[in-house]
């Protein structure tokens, strides 16, 4: 059997399967919520697998099998239909900037946020607010003055906090004494609103946090008046106006985030955090009164090119309230320290609890910091240059195993997901009390995949995600009393990787060969898919969306390759730090060395006809391959690629570039642009006219400098397209479209 034999349904089903299920996202639960006493677990997923509209559902844990009990499995029950609410309507703006740094797709109750007993649930729809309990009734929709964004309830569920026309707003949740605990003083203040870089980059997607007590929430205000404006417009739609958007590129002015103590009784504290880290801990035990940070460009700091600092403080980079007070996690511009402080919500006043400071820079693992009931903080910890840990008290995680993000904490208890191996991810729990105070990590998923989880009471919600598919099971004192149904669709071709380990960096990869190839019949040109950069893993023990895609190339006669590189997460501080000073080079070495070792292992790999295709970052690594490879690569799609470091967002580019103006060579050997003129190979750009994280100048200008210098190339511009192409149509045809493109490319 050969490519031209193949079934149609390869060359048709899957891209508009692709698409119609969004990535075979639809119908997938998510955003778990397991109540304290482990009885109720809530969630969003649509009602199938091609339903884009999400609702908001209740898992009730019953005893279950194996437990003793007797009891009956969970049950599921839907709370809230937005269909049946008639609550269809368009999304209020704030709520779309929101998802669209959420790369969220759903419709309807695409979020949702609990009281501390899981009780109360409050959720906005179109921009209304509703609530609805998990024990009894219908939900109840809430007059508020404007629409809502991310309602939360107070932790006794008597209040409900939201925001709205960048004011921070509390409503009583039977729908009385609404009012405004803040109010924006001008056009470019909001309450109670992640910024662009914190929501994007630093996945901060939240600004406000109600006191244990729910009578104080801590609230960040965000003032974007410093930040550059860029016009977004779509070009297919001359009749709208463009819309502004306050970008801090890489080298200017940040927003400027201040942390305030609001009361339910209207009285308000600004919280005085310190205004650049110090060398001298102390340092931080007094107040500093600088809620607000001096100009960028007055800072002193070192400007020496080889080893730029900021050390002000430009980063909320966490934030909680326990039993115990405000947590808060400043980083500094430069991204090598970060202060955790404590905060006393009375007066304003800050208290160091922890000071780290780590080069090139410091990422710490999410989740943390965190604490204990019996306040003993949960902080990062470097264990050595292969594994990041996490310290509690004088317990630390072991070297070896590089723990990804703390799930939850629980009397004394820390449930976590780390890696012992890259490829895989798993769920482990540490004790820290008593007489375990010593123990070592018990792991509670099975089988290799990508696990991880969500804790209540003596419940875990395992969510795992193996190479057969997708599994959500409830887990009750150490056993399974149930599954939470997953409804995605099944793709109609199953992915067949290889697992390699290549070259002597000991790459991970994934090799996708077609089912109708026998070894020695011929060769196969080769195809690479990386995204290959930061925060990113793509070769893993899991079905996922880019390994379905991976093996539908290779049923149209290609060898899809997908390897990670230097830079990608899961192999430690050491590997993600090989990239300071040069995103390109040492990424594209990678994927070199990676193909080359493949077709060292299979023959049938045609190192003649290699093309390489990729979205975002790897989009950006499938232009720069071209550009300086053609020795290797022989065409290039590159999707949503950022073609001039410099116009990407402060916290991302300079933590692995420093800073443009101090360091211009590192931000010059990573550009497209300034290498446009080497183009020798065939290149197709394809961008979202409506991308607000990577915008379409990057592929507008790197066309340009591509024209300029005489080199022929084709783009593709999608009209109201963002960086994550949702519409059906389209993410449709441009899978057939990079097919066609490729295929004239390598076999012409």
């Amino acid at each position: 059997m050969n490519s031209s034999e193949l079934p149609a349904q390869f060359a048709s089903e899957l891209p508009a399967q692709f698409a119609r299920t969004h990535r075979y996202a639809f119908g997938v639960p998510r955003g778990f919520t397991v109540s304290r006493d482990g009885t109720r677990v809530l969630f969003v997923r649509s009602t199938a697998g091609d339903d884009p509209v999400s609702r908001l559902w209740l898992y009730e844990v019953g005893g279950g099998v194996g437990d003793g009990s007797g009891g009956e499995r969970g049950v599921e029950r839907m709370l809230a239909d937005p269909l049946a609410l008639g609550a269809a309507g368009p999304v209020p703006e704030a709520e779309r900037v929101r998802r669209e740094r959420a790369r969220e797709a759903s419709q309807g109750v695409v979020s949702f946020a609990t009281d501390d007993h899981a009780r109360v649930v409050a959720f906005a729809v179109s921009g209304a607010l509703w609530t609805v309990r998990t024990d009894c009734g219908a939900p109840r929709r809430i007059g508020t003055p404007g629409p809502v964004v991310d309602p939360r309830p107070s932790p006794d569920g008597s209040l409900i906090a939201y925001v709205t026309g960048g004011a921070l707003r509390v409503v009583g949740a039977d729908g009385t004494g609404d009012r405004a605990l803040a109010e924006p003083e001008g056009d470019e203040v909001t309450y109670g609103l992640a910024d662009h870089v914190a929501a994007e980059s630093m996945d901060r997607h939240r600004a406000f946090w109600w006191s244990p007590d729910g009578d104080a929430l801590l609230v960040a205000r965000v003032d974007t008046a410093r930040v550059q404006r860029w016009w977004l417009s779509d070009p297919a739609r001359p009749e709208q106006p463009p819309r502004s958007v306050p970008y801090p590129a890489a080298g200017t002015d940040n927003a400027e985030t201040s942390l305030h103590i609001l009361r339910t009784d209207s009285s308000r504290v600004a919280v005085r955090t310190p205004s650049k880290a110090s060398e001298h801990p102390s340092a931080h035990a007094v107040s500093s009164n600088c809620s607000k940070h001096s100009d960028h460009s007055a800072r002193s700091g070192n400007r020496d090119a080889a080893a730029w600092t900021d050390a002000a403080f430009d980063y909320v980079l966490r934030a909680s309230w326990d039993a115990h007070s405000p947590l808060v996690t400043l980083q500094t511009r430069d991204q090598r320290s970060v202060s955790v402080l404590a905060l006393d919500p009375g007066s304003g006043e800050c208290r160091l609890v922890d000071q780290q400071h780590e080069s090139p820079w410091l990422g710490l693992v999410p989740g943390t910091p965190a604490r204990l009931a019996n306040g003993t903080p949960v902080l990062h910890r470097l264990v050595d240059a292969d594994t990041a840990g996490v310290r509690v008290g004088d317990t630390e995680t072991p070297p070896g195993l590089h723990v990804r993000a703390v799930l939850a904490v629980g009397g004394g208890r820390v449930w976590f997901t780390a890696s012992d191996e890259p490829t895989e991810v798993h769920v482990w729990s540490l004790t820290v009390d008593g007489e375990s105070s010593k123990s070592a990590p018990v792991r509670l998923s099975q089988g290799p995949g990508v696990h991880t989880a969500a804790i209540g009471g003596d419940t875990v919600v395992l969510d795992s995600r193996t190479p057969d598919g997708h599994t959500v099971t409830v887990l009750r004192t150490g056993q399974p009393v149930g599954q939470i149904a997953v409804l995605s669709e099944e793709p109609v071709l199953t992915p067949k990787p290889r697992h390699l380990t290549l070259g002597e960096r000991e790459l991970r990869g994934a090799l996708f060969l077609p089912s109708w190839h026998e070894q020695g019949s011929g060769k196969l040109p080769v195809l690479l898919c990386p995204y290959s950069g930061p925060s990113l893993q793509l070769v893993v023990h899991a079905r996922a969306w880019w390994t379905v895609v991976a093996q539908w190339f290779a049923e149209q006669g290609f060898a899809v390759l997908i390897a990670d590189g230097r830079g990608t997460p899961g192999r430690g501080p050491a590997w993600e730090h090989a990239v300071h000073g040069d995103q390109l080079t040492p990424v594209l070495d990678d994927q070199v060395a990676a193909v080359r070792a493949a077709a060292e292992l299979f023959p049938d790999l045609d190192l003649e006809r290699v093309g390489i295709r990729g979205w975002s970052f790897g989009g950006y690594l499938a232009a720069g391959a071209v550009l300086h490879r053609p020795d290797v690569f022989h065409a290039a799609v590159a999707g949503a690629a950022p073609s001039d470091l410099r116009l990407y967002d402060t916290y991302w580019k300079e933590r692995f570039l420093g800073h443009p103006d101090v360091q211009p060579e590192h931000y010059e050997r990573c550009s497209l642009l300034a290498h446009a003129h080497r183009l020798s190979r065939p290149l197709l750009l394809a961008h979202g006219l409506s991308d607000d994280n990577v915008l379409p100048v990057h592929t507008l200008r790197l066309s340009s400098a591509l024209l300029a210098a005489g080199r022929p190339h084709t783009v593709l511009p999608l009209p109201g397209a963002s960086h994550l192409v949702a519409q059906e149509d389209v993410a449709a045809n441009l899978l057939n479209l990079e097919l066609d493109f490729l295929k004239r490319s390598l076999n012409g």
